[in-house]
């Protein structure tokens, strides 16, 4: 058994976090240790204003091969005699917390997304705010070929609400591969970039990101997602009517209009 940590961060630009899934020789299959790690880390940054952005990245070949077919682990809390059901419920519940740890997150979170994304390593890709892929990229929604539904993981939620039911549908029903090519057609990735230059276009956006007001980009990430769950325009519209008063009365904005009239680049101090 590796002793390698099942994920690496460092902070290669000013504000900006990089989070590497490091389990290359499994095609960082999602283990418990590995799910383990991307909660406490996502635990760390929520509320810290210093991590301004994230970018998500795999090891080696691959993205995120899904989960790991060769073992879950036990997930924290588990107790013995707990039956199939018990114990199965928990660990989809242990991966599937993920989606509100994204979404909860204030930085906003890129996904490079370096080779296959299969199953619930496709699903974790659809978390992020921003995917940005390599050529070599390939989208699997791979639930269904392993004799299950492939709504999970969020996946019947976010996809639809990305590139359409139809679409969604016919891959989410069928279980085909989708490429770097067809997702940048149908409006799945930002962009697809060569292999040797998808991290630095992931970070170059990450720190344009950062460049920003930290309560700025928080609210503008949180209300955008909020405003797909709403019933109506008119909510939405009322929604982003009270934060644009509240971003408006915080001395970063105050500072973004006397740096513009001053020539200068703003100073954020997220206050």
């Amino acid at each position: 058994m590796s002793d390698a940590k099942p994920i690496l961060t460092e902070r290669p630009r000013p504000g900006v976090l990089l989070i590497r899934l490091n389990r290359p020789d499994e095609l960082n299959a999602m283990n418990v240790d590995l799910i383990d790690s991307l909660h406490q880390v996502l635990a760390e940054v929520r509320d810290d204003s210093t991590t301004r952005a994230i970018v998500l990245t795999g090891a080696g070949r691959a993205f995120c091969a899904g989960l790991d077919l060769r073992g879950y682990g036990t997930p924290l809390g588990a107790t013995e005699g707990e039956g199939r059901a018990q114990l199965g419920l928990r660990v989809q519940k242990h991966i599937a917390g993920l989606v509100d740890a994204f979404r909860s997150a204030r930085p906003p979170i890129i996904a490079a997304v370096n080779g296959a994304a299969a199953g619930g390593g496709m699903s974790l890709a659809l978390m992020a705010d921003i995917r940005i892929l390599s050529e070599s990229a390939v989208f699997h929604a791979a639930f269904i070929r392993r004799g299950l539904s492939n709504c999970d993981i969020g996946m019947s939620w976010l996809l639809p609400r990305m590139i359409g039911f139809s679409r969604a549908a016919q891959i989410m029903l069928t279980g085909r591969s989708v490429d770097a090519a067809e997702a940048e057609r149908i409006g799945l990735t930002s962009s697809v970039e060569p292999a040797d230059e998808l991290l630095d276009v992931a970070l170059d956006t990450a720190e344009a990101i950062a460049r920003n007001s930290p309560f700025g980009v928080w609210m503008t990430k949180e209300v955008m997602w909020s405003n797909l769950e709403v019933p109506s325009m008119r909510a939405a519209i009322d929604l982003e009517n009270r934060t644009q008063i509240l971003s408006s009365l915080t001395r970063d904005h105050k500072e973004a209009v006397v740096s513009f009239l001053e020539k200068r680049p703003p100073q954020f101090r997220n206050h």
